[in-house]
């Protein structure tokens, strides 16, 4: 088997359109007009979900990951109250990935800190990945690391405290949380322990682990060492998700380039990659011969 590769949110093209709005333009409606707003957006967005669906299965994707704000002011009442009579056609969009084999998940954004040493950072971060987790559950998905929901360690030199805060999340949110190595503050090593100690899966980030560790190739030795490491963590190891990206002006940039120049040679056993790059489904296009070719050596030791 070769890697599935995984689409990240919008595409370059124009297949696929999320829409939003912003704080102040929502809040200088009346309460009824807040409420067509979100309506309409929410509406458009699932849509447009079902949009990537096919994409995905016209392109043979099978990992996708859906934008953090596809429902926007959902975490607050009035969100909630619009997304109540569209429930169903969410549950049907859901029903749908899981008939194509298709692997959503989410990135929340950078404002989850659970390790933070603040309570109204770490309360609002939970409040955030329960939105998350109730898309997950709106759409039928399961609780488990298949439709992960990936975070970042967040505050350097707290991992007890991380710790701690991932045992007492709910389940929505703890059974599909993962969490990833960053350039800064919880290298591999370092948030390989909070998962091995929180009992959540690690996602292995090849080309964080590269600036955060200065090295100077993804062959380092340890880029195979962690991926191996990355795979105990998960309860299914075929259900590990890493990441890939390259850097934009060189190697140890941690800007994100357009396409994947180059791809760790340890990746091609890894079961499912995010391809992190800015032109999205451009880059996953040119990596198909890449993916070829793994699956043929897998043929051939087959």
């Amino acid at each position: 088997m070769s890697p599935e590769l995984g689409l990240v949110c919008i595409t370059v093209s124009k297949d696929i359109r999320y829409r939003t709005v912003t704080r102040k333009r929502l809040l200088e409606q009346s309460d009824a007009g807040q409420r067509k707003i979100l309506d309409e957006i929410y509406r458009d967005n699932i849509q447009t979900l079902d949009g990537a669906l096919n994409y995905c299965q016209r392109e043979g994707i099978r990992l996708y990951r859906m934008p953090s704000s596809i429902f926007p002011f959902f975490d607050e009442d009035i969100g909630r109250e619009v997304m109540q009579p569209l429930a169903p056609a969410l549950a049907r969009t859901g029903a749908r990935a899981t008939q194509l084999g298709l692997r959503l998940v989410m990135h929340p954004d950078q404002f989850v800190v659970l390790s933070s040493d603040s309570p109204e950072v770490v309360a609002n971060s939970i409040k955030i990945l329960q939105m998350h987790a109730d898309i997950m559950e709106l759409l039928q998905q399961p609780r488990s690391p298949w439709a992960l929901l990936e975070i970042h360690g967040g505050k350097a030199n707290r991992s007890d405290a991380l710790v701690a805060r991932i045992r007492d999340l709910p389940d929505p949110i703890r059974l599909r949380l993962c969490l990833e190595n960053d350039e800064y503050s919880y290298g591999a090593l370092d948030i390989h322990d909070v998962c091995v100690r929180s009992g959540v899966p690690m996602i292995f980030d090849a080309h964080h682990h590269i600036v955060h560790d200065k090295l100077s190739s993804y062959d380092d030795p340890s880029v195979a060492e962690m991926l191996a490491r990355a795979r105990e963590t998960w309860a299914e190891p075929a259900h590990q998700v890493v990441h890939i990206s390259n850097g934009r002006e060189d190697f140890n940039d941690r800007q994100h380039s357009d396409l994947i120049a180059t791809m760790p040679a340890s990746y091609a056993g890894a079961p499912w990659i995010e391809i992190e790059a800015k032109l999205k489904e451009e880059a996953i296009a040119g990596l198909r011969g890449w993916k070829a070719v793994q699956a043929g050596q897998a043929a051939v030791v087959g």
